[in-house]
């Protein structure tokens, strides 16, 4: 499962901060100032809703993830 923290940027939805739920449990978290390292990366393509349904959810919730 995918979270993104994002910004509209120049008429595009750009991730400013995401965190990755593995099915294995493993979390594993992305920002300006973690942009990767051996599992993955902060993602350098813009999110497009058309393509990639998303669902809101609040702040809290997004940081709660962020923070296990």
């Amino acid at each position: 499962m995918w979270y993104f923290e994002a910004v509209p940027d120049r008429g595009e939805l750009v991730a400013i901060k995401q965190a990755e739920l593995t099915p294995a449990g493993r979390l594993h978290r992305y920002s300006w100032e973690h942009l990767e390292d051996e599992y993955g990366f902060l993602t350098d393509r813009a999110i497009d809703p058309e393509e990639d349904p998303l669902e809101a959810i609040p702040a809290e919730e997004f940081q709660r993830v962020r923070i296990q």
